[in-house]
């Protein structure tokens, strides 16, 4: 009877660790050999000198990029990252081209740890950001009475900036701890007002790492659908604030769905549909150009440039060559022609909503639900308003909406 045979395994060719700001100190026995043993050693500038890397030390590209790092599979690699290295760090970006033998990672406490900590915080009650390399409005739609947040910040003069964010944004007796060089012997934490500390040299200016800690003290956004007009900028081509909340009911948005907004106006809806689950992104559809500028910048006003954009065009020419949604919103500009292309290149499942408020798209809209079926509503809101020394109903032209899904 011949001998079992036993499968060799290749021990991974690139080891992660996660550093802290005590450096090598900190680490494990494992990550020690890993450097020993390691012919190259990636990392920032700052993480290579807390391992006294030498002449194996090679610092990220600028650009960032992770291909030199892959150019060397196979050879003993170290990539070093601040605390754990799958929270905001090297450890996620490295993923898409790796194979779940070639690796092993060492973390270590994240900076959000080391700074809930520090406070005494929750950490599961805790909003986690990076905002080192995105903008502060990313913060607009969570700030809350009572809301905290940890968030990572550029550099040491990033404090300041985001102090005056916090003032112009409706929080200016935030409550703010500055934190840097969290868990080693340089480690800096200093307590202020936002109002106190939006002026260059309020804050500290230590070193990165920076965190900033933010206690809000004011009521926010609402969390409903169906915010104020006075929110967006417009020029007066936008869903009103009932309607739009009827809207986002009917579109249902999901995590991580794409929605196509056609006849974009504003953006209203792209935005909140964005802000109603995580990870959802819009793509916006405007003809006319000068409604652009809007849409955009209402966009960046709530951090949401990365999940979504504007495209020029009239539809359904403006469709071709764009990913398919998941969603589809109709809010001006409804054609039987645009009906028939949706129809024909959205994949079942598609869910699609129209409103319409004049004669000829109510005519097209209660037609094609006597021909798709879907949902038809009709929505006549009156508001009250002055009339003289009394009061009257003021009544919105009525909307009819229909939805169905493909």
């Amino acid at each position: 009877m011949s001998d079992p045979v036993v499968a060799s395994v290749t021990p991974p060719w690139l080891t992660i660790i996660g550093l802290g700001e005590d450096g090598l100190a900190g680490l494990s026995e494992a990550s020690q050999n890993a450097l020993q043993a390691a012919e190259v050693i990636f990392g920032g500038p700052r993480h290579l000198d807390l391992v006294n890397a030498g002449t194996k030390a090679r610092p990220w590209p600028v650009p960032f990029s992770t291909q030199p790092v892959l150019e060397l599979r196979g050879s003993p690699v170290v990539v070093l990252a601040s605390g754990d290295p799958f929270w905001h760090g090297a450890g996620g970006s490295l993923m898409k081209d790796l194979a779940a033998e070639e690796w092993v990672s060492y973390p270590g406490p994240s900076c959000f740890a080391l700074a809930a900590n520090r406070l005494g915080w929750k950490l599961e009650d805790t909003f986690c950001l990076g905002l080192h390399a995105a903008p502060y409005a990313k913060l607009l739609p969570l700030l809350g009475r009572g809301t905290r947040v940890i968030c990572t910040l550029r550099d040491s003069k990033a404090p300041a900036e985001l102090a005056s964010w916090l003032v112009e944004n409706g929080q200016p007796d935030a409550k703010l701890h500055v934190m840097e060089r969290l868990g080693g012997p340089r480690e800096h934490v200093r307590y202020a007002l936002a109002q106190d500390g939006d002026q260059d040299g309020d804050l500290p200016q230590g070193g990165a790492p920076v965190l900033m800690a933010i206690e809000a003290m004011r009521p926010g956004l609402p969390q409903a659908s169906g915010l104020a007009e006075i929110h967006f900028a417009s020029d007066g081509q936008i869903t009103k604030r009932p309607i739009r909340a009827l809207t986002l009911s009917a579109l249902a948005p999901r995590q991580g769905e794409l929605l196509w907004d056609i006849g974009g106006g504003s953006g209203s809806v792209s935005v909140e549909w964005c802000l109603a689950a995580r990870s959802a992104r819009a793509l916006t559809f405007e003809p006319r150009a000068e409604r652009m500028e809007n849409i955009r910048a209402n966009a960046a006003r709530f951090g949401l440039s990365h999940r979504m954009a504007a495209v020029l065009g009239k539809a359904p020419e403006v469709l071709t060559g764009h990913e398919l949604p998941n969603c589809v919103f109709i809010g001006g500009g409804g054609s039987e022609a645009l009906l028939e292309h949706l129809w024909m290149i959205l994949p079942e499942g598609t869910r699609i909503v129209a409103n319409g408020v004049t004669l000829e798209t109510e005519t097209l809209l209660m037609q094609a639900h006597a021909r798709l079926g879907g949902h038809l509503l009709k929505a006549e809101i009156a508001e009250a308003g002055p009339l003289g020394s009394m009061r009257d109903w003021r009544r919105a032209r009525p909307v009819i909406q229909w939805s169905v899904t493909r």
